[in-house]
């Protein structure tokens, strides 16, 4: 059994038994490879995302998180593929990390013929043009929109003019494959959008966004075309 084998097969055994634990010995057995070893790749696991935490004590061991591991999905090798592809698609987006570690659980809970078909299939793929990059920030950026917290941001646009402004996230705007993060500038005291890839600079502030009437920014959505309301701010 190869290593990526042993990682889903481990992850498999730790759900079977859910909430008992399993020893690094047992699994050592189990598995026919060095105690070690199995610390190893547990701590990969974990690194990776995985919720497994070790149980002190002569009963203890590693137990896993049923509730918020995936169960092995029955997909087809092309579905899998979709699958990738479409997370894949993600990477000119504030989500492309989250993307892409989601592209490998998804991987991860198939069985090793469906991966290794997937994997021949993607081989069979072929795609033309440059791909969009991952832009700095955005990791940053896309942090602040989830936990509610004031940006302070440097900012360049259309013209090249730079600035540092604080603002309020609110959410984010897709506009074909460019992606805007709408906030309230404070240095302009309105709504505004911010290319993404325009972002220059990005810190996360210990201040959480105020609450904020968004009747207007919805009206606004609403009414206006897309690309005019995402126009690089000024």
């Amino acid at each position: 059994m190869n290593r990526t084998d042993r990682l889903y097969a481990l992850v498999e055994e730790l759900r079977a038994v859910a909430p008992r634990p399993r020893s690094a010995r047992w699994l050592a057995g189990r598995f026919e490879v060095s105690a070690r070893t199995v610390e190893r790749d547990l701590d990969a696991l974990r690194q990776s995302g995985v919720p497994i935490w070790s149980v002190p004590g002569r009963a203890g061991g590693y137990c896993i998180d049923r509730d918020r591991t995936l169960p092995p999905l029955a997909l087809s090798p092309a579905e899998a593929l979709a699958v990738v592809l479409a997370l894949r698609d993600n990477a000119a987006s504030p989500f492309a990390d989250a993307a892409r570690t989601a592209a490998q659980k998804v991987l991860a809970t198939l069985p090793a013929d469906v991966r290794s078909r997937e994997k021949a299939l993607e081989s069979r793929l072929f795609e033309v043009g440059d791909r969009v990059p991952q832009h700095r920030h955005a990791r940053t950026v896309a942090a602040a929109v989830e936990h509610g917290r004031v940006l302070s941001l440097r900012y360049t646009d259309r013209h090249g003019v730079a600035t540092e402004r604080s603002v309020e996230p609110l959410g984010f705007l897709r506009a074909g494959r460019r992606w805007y993060l709408v906030a309230h500038c404070r240095l302009r005291d309105d709504i505004r959008g911010f290319l993404v890839e325009h972002i220059q600079h990005a810190a996360m502030l210990d201040e959480a966004v105020p609450h904020r009437d968004d009747t207007a920014l919805r009206r606004e959505l609403a009414r206006v075309d897309a690309r005019a309301l995402a126009a690089d701010v000024t």
